[in-house]
């Protein structure tokens, strides 16, 4: 006969109990919101995109969204308003305002409860609103298991059914049967790094557009993209899109004053491409493909994460920023 516990009834397993998300963070906007803004990749897994914080407490008007940012797998604005407390009216109607106000269209909404008639709104707004355009619900839930750490739980109770507006919008789309081949390789794709570089990036959707963005962290208003170019061009870039034309020209020219080092890390010579009358600039590598190939997507495979990873390694070899 034992004496172990264990034996008789089963390994001892502590009990999950829940924190009042206030006994965390007493204040919202000195507290919430500065960790959400410091934890992005908390918001990203929950939503299962790629995103980055650049501003909190924008101003939009005489008011002021929680969070600024940006929607990196859709290429899109993104706002957050934060509510520690049960949904209403009021709420609602400043994130219509902000969403209006910064041209946003990742738009996120936090509360510790989403009210039925809220939940019902964001999911009709889902439906009326084109494909580009994304409602996300989210309850913030704190727990702890006997003496541990709280931990924050961010639950995902109302997101736009992408696969329904995009159905809906295929009739009318033009290039549509492109956007659904754009569609077929990203998915592959995230496939293939979610299962080999898995720190690349946390989405679970894929665009149909004929590029993929993933978040680098630093500098921020950066990503590394995986791109179909014209005329029958893949790239591997890193993209640099600050909130003005002279912010991502000053990362540029700091970048560029790095080149040899870049490159050097990188492995080859990069083609640099400050974007003429944009406001966006890029370094890039090229090679030969089409989406319509599709007996080379293996090899495009390859090539993307292979200079996935030159890229990576040229930006962490440099001087931080």
């Amino acid at each position: 006969m034992t004496d172990n516990p264990e034996s008789q009834g089963g390994p001892l397993l502590g009990a999950l109990e829940r924190l009042s998300p206030r006994k965390v963070w007493p204040r919202e906007d000195t507290d919430f919101t500065p960790w959400l803004a410091a934890h992005p990749e908390a918001l990203a897994s929950a939503l299962g995109i790629d995103l980055e914080i650049t501003e909190m407490e924008h101003l939009v008007g005489p008011f002021r969204v929680d969070l600024l940012g940006r929607d990196l797998t859709f290429d899109k604005i993104l706002i957050v308003e934060n509510q520690l407390e049960d949904s209403d009216h009021g709420h609602l109607g400043q994130l219509m305002t902000y969403a209006a106000g910064t041209d946003a269209a990742t738009i996120v909404w936090i509360t510790t409860s989403l009210r039925e008639e809220h939940r019902q709104a964001l999911e009709w707004l889902n439906q009326q609103t084109g494909v580009d355009t994304h409602f996300f619900g989210v309850e913030i839930e704190v727990v702890h298991i006997g003496d541990s750490l709280p931990a924050p739980l961010l639950n995902v109770v109302v997101a736009p059914n992408d696969w329904q507006k995009a159905a809906r919008n295929a009739a009318t789309a033009a290039g549509s049967s492109k956007s659904v081949m754009y569609a077929n390789f990203w998915d592959q794709f995230l496939n293939r790094i979610r299962t080999e570089r898995p720190q690349w990036t946390r989405a679970t959707r894929v665009p149909s557009a004929n590029w993929f963005a993933m978040a680098v962290g630093v500098p921020t208003g950066c990503s590394i993209n995986a791109v179909f170019g014209q005329g029958g061009r893949l790239r591997t870039e890193l993209y640099i899109d600050r909130a003005t034309v002279e912010e991502t020209s000053a990362l540029y020219e700091r970048l560029l004053a790095q080149k040899t080092a870049f490159e050097t890390a990188y492995g080859r010579t990069l083609s640099w491409e400050p974007l003429e009358n944009r406001r966006a600039s890029r370094i890039a590598d090229h090679r030969d493909g089409m989406i319509e190939i599709t007996e080379e997507y293996s090899d495009y495979f390859e090539w993307l994460v292979e200079t996935g990873d030159r890229m990576r390694r040229a930006l962490a070899a440099i001087s931080p920023f």
